[in-house]
C-alpha cells in the first residue's frame, strides 16, 4: 500500500534527521538550531502552498494547537538529544508507539488486531529491556532528567500525530504544512526574543547538517501528511512503521559519533522491529 511506503520513508528520513540534529547541535547552540531549522523549513514549504489561503479558517485554531504541541516537543527533544547518545535517544523515541497506540484507540476509535497486539507487546519488551540495562549503566539525576525530556517529547509527538489524522480529511497536505510551519516559526521567534537568546544566523547558515535536516524534514512531513490523508491508513500501524528510524539512529550513532553499547541497543531495536513486522504483515 502507498501509505505504508510513505510512512516507511518518513521513518527512515526521521532517523537520518536525528543524526543531523546531533551534528548540527555540535556546531551551533540548541535554540540557534531550533529557530533557524524551523524558519528555513517554513521558507521551503512556501512555494508548494499556493492554496494555503483557501483553507477553511475555522480549522486554524486546531492547527495552532498542533504547532504549540510540536513547539514544546522539539524543545524537549533537542535538549535531550544534546546531552545523550543519539543511539540511546533513538531507542527511547520508540516509546511514542505506546502513546500513539493509546491515542489511536481512545481518540480516533481504531481497534487493535491480533498482529498489532503482538507487535505492541514486542515493542514494549524492547523498551523495557533497554530501560533495565540503562538503569544499571547510566543512572544518575542528570541523565534521568534528559530521559524524562525525551519521553515528554515522545508523548507530545504522539498527540501531534493524532491531530494529523483528524485534520487531514479537511485540508490538503500543503495547507496543513504551510500553516503549521508558519505558527511554529512564530512561536520560536517570540521565544527567542522574550528569552533574549543570542542567535548567530550567519553561523547557522554555514551549518550544513542544519540545512540538510530542514530539507529532509519538509519532504518527510509531506509524505506523512499524504499517508494520513489515505482513508485506508491506520494511526496505530503507521506509528509502528515509523519506529524503523531507530535502526538508522543506532547505526549512525556508532558510525558517525563512535557511541558505545550499540550492540545491546541494536538487540532491543530488533525486538521492536519484529513487533513492527507483526503489526504490518
Amino acid at each position: 500500500m502507498t501509505w505504508i511506503l510513505l510512512t516507511l520513508f518518513f521513518g527512515v528520513a526521521k532517523g537520518g534527521r536525528e543524526l543531523l540534529k546531533k551534528a548540527a547541535i555540535r556546531k551551533s547552540g540548541v535554540m540557534e538550531v531550533l529557530l533557524c531549522y524551523t524558519v528555513l523549513s517554513f521558507v521551503l514549504v512556501i512555494p508548494t502552498a499556493t492554496d494555503a489561503f483557501s483553507l477553511d479558517f475555522s480549522y486554524l485554531p486546531f492547527i495552532l494547537i498542533k504547532s504549540a504541541v510540536i513547539f514544546f516537543a522539539w524543545l524537549c527533544a533537542f535538549e535531550a538529544l544534546a546531552k545523550m547518545p543519539v543511539s540511546l535517544y533513538g531507542v527511547l523515541d520508540l516509546s511514542r508507539v505506546l502513546f500513539s497506540t493509546l491515542l489511536g484507540v481512545l481518540v480516533v476509535g481504531e481497534t487493535i488486531g491480533g498482529g498489532q497486539a503482538v507487535g505492541l507487546v514486542l515493542v514494549s519488551v524492547g523498551l523495557l529491556l533497554l530501560k533495565a540495562r540503562k538503569k544499571g549503566e547510566e543512572g544518575g539525576e542528570v541523565t534521568a532528567k534528559y530521559v524524562l525530556l525525551a519521553l515528554a517529547s515522545c508523548f507530545l509527538n504522539a498527540v501531534s500525530a493524532t491531530s494529523d489524522k483528524l485534520l487531514m480529511p479537511h485540508m490538503s497536505s500543503s495547507q496543513l504544512q504551510f500553516w503549521y510551519m508558519l505558527f511554529l516559526s512564530v512561536f520560536y521567534v517570540v521565544y527567542v526574543l522574550v528569552k533574549r537568546i543570542p542567535v548567530r544566523v550567519g553561523r547557522a547558515v554555514k551549518n550544513v547538517p542544519l540545512i540538510a535536516m530542514s530539507v529532509i524534514f519538509v519532504l518527510a512531513d509531506k509524505a506523512l501528511f499524504v499517508a494520513n490523508a489515505d482513508p485506508n491508513s491506520r494511526l496505530t500501524v503507521m506509528t509502528l512503521i515509523k519506529q524503523s528510524s531507530c535502526l538508522i539512529t543506532i547505526l549512525g550513532g556508532k558510525l558517525f559519533f563512535g557511541e558505545k553499547n550499540v550492540l545491546y541497543r541494536m538487540f532491543c531495536a530488533c525486538i521492536v522491529i519484529a513487533g513492527i513486522l507483526f503489526a504490518v504483515l
